[in-house]
This record gives structure tokens, sequence and C-alpha cells, in this order.
């Protein structure tokens, strides 16, 4: 089957003031300058991600398997053979809730051009499988009758549509003949199906922008005539062309249309200025594959809660098998998910990220005057040292077990629980502040905040690739999110700060980047006194959140020194604290 041609149109481009005053309405630089549909989609802050489709009978991955794995008229075909006689649109529905999920999105067309509604404008649907039935029409009904908003995925590029000019496999080859122009009038009818037949849509999920044939000029028509048609549509940033990479953040934010960010395969950094959304894998593909790895209870809900406390959406992906349900062992995930977030998920929805930025410490979210504290790794000796607030502390309560303890001084907030009453995905305490809560400046919280080294003048023996990313002040940034990285095979390097006089140290915090493995098997931590230097710490491996009291010094110039590695030591945060 091959798409229905339409006749060729040029390309509309709405009129410069219609574009203009579409990208005047995307959220501006401020921390709350958002309009209202985009702030009440934000306030939804978890949805679920599906990605489906007849290539759920090889088990290969959407779209991208195209024309590799599965030869292209072999993996056209497949659909010649869908028939999911299992698929209850009700069952995905109820999966969501129970999840605590309160938006879900679809691949309603993906990179391989199948669409699992009967578009009129192509016959390569799920009309013309052996299911037939409506996928779309179904499953926003479910949605609605189990309160969970409904959105659709549709894929800008077209690896299977005669008329776009790039193929498979990845679109890495040039079709003979195609037609742009035609295209994207195809586009805009089947966009204009999506929001006219299963709408009020919460979202529109954009994807394939990266691609050469699509132009910025083309997404921001897009976006303006999407708008026309729901004005209260949240669209995501790659409808046009302004994404960095797999990162996901809008660069030119006022060239490029998109109401929210879109970082991929991670948790975005805390952002309050713009909004945002990790789209993520339960599993590791996005399409369904069996015996799939999956993640835990505790990393799905950590990764949620990383997500909230930096102010941005999760979008968790499952992907349903080839009978038309969700793996049973994924829908129980979802479950675990559900039942913590029932008890737990008072600080998740609605809110917005910080005050305090997210860390291996945890996450802090707030809404009015509270502050939830979601703690997940605890210092090795002493309470969680959170940094000082322009705000009084006026009352606390631990609603995750146990009772803790908060002390509210001049040098910051110390929060303690003993290790019995901890949570073992996040112990949650509540703080009530005095005034609003979004109102205190964002902070970073551990070897940053009060930390004597915080953004002091900083060298190191060895930076990888001599590049400023990877600079050693990224070590004392107060960042979480950055890290000082050495070059691969280096076993051993220093980082060296200077205080700017001298001062009395009691202990010390470092937080090394795990996300390869723990590389650091033997350290010590050294102040120079006149000429020598002294070493007041030793160890073997730092891990992440590592923290240590030592016998009080006083010294102006303090080293750290990696004697021993299996591979680059890389360092997010090196901090110094008083007695």
């Amino acid at each position: 089957m091959r798409p229905v041609r339409l006749a060729t149109t040029p390309l509309v481009l709405a009129g410069m003031a219609a574009c203009a005053a579409a990208l005047h309405a995307a959220p501006a630089a401020g921390a709350d300058a958002v309009p209202g549909p985009v702030a009440a989609w934000r306030d939804l802050r978890f949805g679920m991600f599906i990605h489906w489709g007849p290539v759920a009978i090889k088990g290969t991955e959407i779209g991208w398997s195209r024309g590799a794995q599965v030869p292209a008229d072999v993996y056209d075909g497949l659909y010649r053979q869908f028939n999911p006689e299992q698929f209850d649109a009700d069952a995905w529905a109820k999966a969501a809730a129970d999840a605590g999920m309160k938006y879900l999105v679809i691949t309603a067309k993906h990179h391989d051009g199948f669409c699992l509604w009967p578009s009129k404008v192509t016959d390569y649907h799920i009309g013309n499988s052996p299911f037939k039935r409506d996928v779309l029409k179904e499953l926003a009904a479910a949605c609605k009758r189990h309160g969970v908003r409904f959105g659709a995925y549709y894929s800008i590029c077209d690896w299977h549509h005669p008329d776009y000019p790039l193929d498979s496999p990845g679109g890495r080859k040039q079709k003979a003949q195609s037609d742009m122009p035609r295209y994207v009038a195809y586009l805009k009818a089947q966009t204009r199906e999506l929001i006219e037949g299963y709408g009020p849509l919460v979202t529109m999920w954009f994807d394939g922008e990266w691609e050469q044939p699509w132009t910025r000029e083309m997404g921001n028509d897009l976006y303006a005539y999407l708008k026309r048609l729901q004005p209260d549509l949240t669209v995501n940033n790659r409808v046009s062309k302004g994404r960095r990479g797999m990162e996901g953040v809008t660069k030119d934010a006022h060239l490029n249309a998109g109401d929210y960010d879109t970082p991929e395969q991670r948790v975005g950094g805390f952002n309050r200025a713009r909004p945002w959304e990790t789209c993520m894998t339960l599993c590791n593909q996005w399409a369904w594959k069996p015996n799939d790895g999956m993640k835990s209870r505790e990393e799905c809900l950590r990764t949620l809660l990383r997500t909230a406390g930096g102010d941005g959406n999760l979008l968790f992906n499952v992907g349903p098998m080839p009978d038309g349900r969700i793996e049973p062992r994924q829908v129980e995930r979802l479950r675990e998910m559900g039942a913590w977030l029932a008890k737990h998920g008072e600080g998740v929805y609605g809110t917005r990220g910080g005050p305090f930025k997210p860390g291996r410490w945890g996450a802090a979210t707030c809404k009015g005057d509270k502050v939830f504290l979601y703690v997940m790794e605890w210092p090795a000796e002493g309470p969680l040292r959170l940094p000082a607030i322009p705000a009084k502390v006026l009352a606390h309560r631990t609603t995750s077990g146990g009772a803790a303890s908060v002390e509210q001084t001049s040098e910051g907030i110390a929060v303690s629980l003993p290790a019995a009453d901890r949570d073992p995905v996040a112990s949650v305490v509540e703080l009530t502040v005095e005034g609003k809560a979004f109102d205190i400046p964002p902070a970073a919280v551990g070897a940053a905040g009060a930390s004597l080294a915080a953004q002091k003048p900083a060298k190191a023996s060895n930076v990888y690739q001599n590049s400023g990313e990877f600079g050693p002040e990224k070590a004392v940034d107060g960042d979480p999110e950055t890290r000082w990285a050495t070059d691969a095979g280096t076993t051993s390097a220093w980082l060296e700060v200077d205080l700017g006089q001298p001062v009395a140290i009691g202990r010390v915090a470092i937080d090394e980047c795990v996300d390869f493995g723990p590389r650091v098997r033997r350290f010590e931590v050294q102040v120079k006194e006149e000429e020598a230097w002294k070493s007041v710490l030793t160890g073997a491996a730092i891990g992440a959140g590592f923290e240590k009291q030592i016998s009080p010094v006083t010294a102006r110039f303090v080293r750290l020194r990696v004697l021993d590695a299996s591979d680059g030591p890389t360092i997010r945060e090196f901090g110094v604290f008083k007695p």
C-alpha cells in the first residue's frame, strides 16, 4: 500500500504576522511567564508514552529497524499480519491512571509512516490491517473515562511516503523522486485529522524534525496552523529546528516555535524559565522487545522525582506487545509507581521545581508555602545539609515514616532521620515556610551551597580533551549536572582550589560522577601549609555523595588528589565546609 498523493500545493506560510503572534505566545524567559494551557500541561507532571505498531511483530525498534534489521519491503508489509486481538483501550488507560499518570501520548504515526487511525489521505493505516479498528478513537475515549488526558505523537519525517525526500535505513537514502511541498500538505491534512477527530489533544508531540528537508519556516508555520485549529494545544519544540540534540534544549527560542523542550533518555537540567519534558523508556527499547531489560521500581520513581524537582515533566514509555497487551511485568511496575505516589506524590503534581536543586541527595518541589524534600541519598555521617534560604521554616513533618529532625541556622538547614525510618525510594519531609516557597532563590545541595570552595578559582592536572565543558571550575560551580573530567586512560590526577584566604575547614564532600561506574580507587585531600602540602584525609573509593568530617584545619589552598583510578576520574562537586 502507498499513501494517496495529494494535489501539489505551495507551502502556506500563514502570514508573517500570524507566525510571529504564535511565537510570541511561546514561553518567555521569566520563571512563570508561560501561557495558561502550557502551565496546565506542566501541572500534570507525569504521562505515559506509547510506541506501538506492526513492528511489534518483529520485536525490533519502531521506524529505525526499517531497511536495517528488517528489509523495507518486509517491514512495510507487516501491517497485513497485524491483528492485536487482545488490545483493550480501557486496560491501557487504566494502567496509566493506576501509575499516577495524568496524560498519555501515542505514536499516531512514527518515522515508518504507518497510521494507527484510518486516515483519509493514505491507505497505509490500521483500517486496512486484519484488525481494522480505530486504535486512536478507542484509546481517546478510554482515556476520557479514566481521567487521563489524550495526546498524539506525529513524526515529521516519513521514510515510507513517496513525496518525502529521504528513505530508510534511518533517512540515509535519497529517493529518486519526491515532492516536499506536497508532503507538507499531506502532513497538515493528517494533523488536522488528529485534532478534529480525536481532540481536543493535550499535546501534539512531534519528532523527526532534524532531517534536512524540514526547515524552520515549515515548522513555525505548522505551529501557527495547529494553534489556529486548537488554540489551547501544547506543541513540543521538535515542531521547529531549535532542538539541541538529545539534550533537547531549544536554542534561539525567539526564532523557533514550540512550547516545551524535550530531553531524551535523560533527566533534564534544573530549569524554571522554560517548560520541559523528559521522554524516557521503562525498558531499553521504545517499541516492544522480548525479554528487554526493565528499570527497577526505585529507578523509575527517582527518575520522576528528580524530573519534577528540576521543574520538568516525565513522559515514561511502554511498548505494547503484538497481541495488543502491555506486558504484565511492565503493568506491574507502573502499578508499583502509582501505589507509592498515592502515598507520597503530593509534592509531584501541580508543584514547581526547587528551591533546592536536584542532585545525588534527592530533589525538592514547592507549592504555596510548602517545600517537599525527597531525600534519596543520606550522607554517610551527620545530617543532610541544605543551603541557607531567606525564609523561616515554620513547621515540618515527615510523610514517609519516622520523625525527621529539622534545624535551621544562618548557615543552612540540617535534616536528620534515623536510618531505620528511611524510605528505600525517597524519604519525604515537608517544610512549611514563611511566605511563598517558589520565591526562594534556587540553590544547589551538597558540596555546593555553603561550601567554602563554591565558585572559587580552581585548576587541575588534566582536563578531558582540554575542553572548557569539563574544566576544574565545573567541580565547584554548585551545579550537580556539570563535572570536571579527565582524559581516558588517566589513572591519577589532582584538582586544586584557592579559597581566597585562610579559613577553618572541618568537613569534606565529594560527589564522583558514577554514570560510567565508580573509577576512583584511592585518594587523599590535602591543604597547603607554607609551600608544602599536608594530607588531611585519605580513602579508597569515593562514589556518589561522599562526605567526611576531618580534624579542623586552617588553610587557603585545598587539593583533591586521585592517587589511583581505573580510568579517567570525573568529579561532579568538590566541597569543603566550616567545622
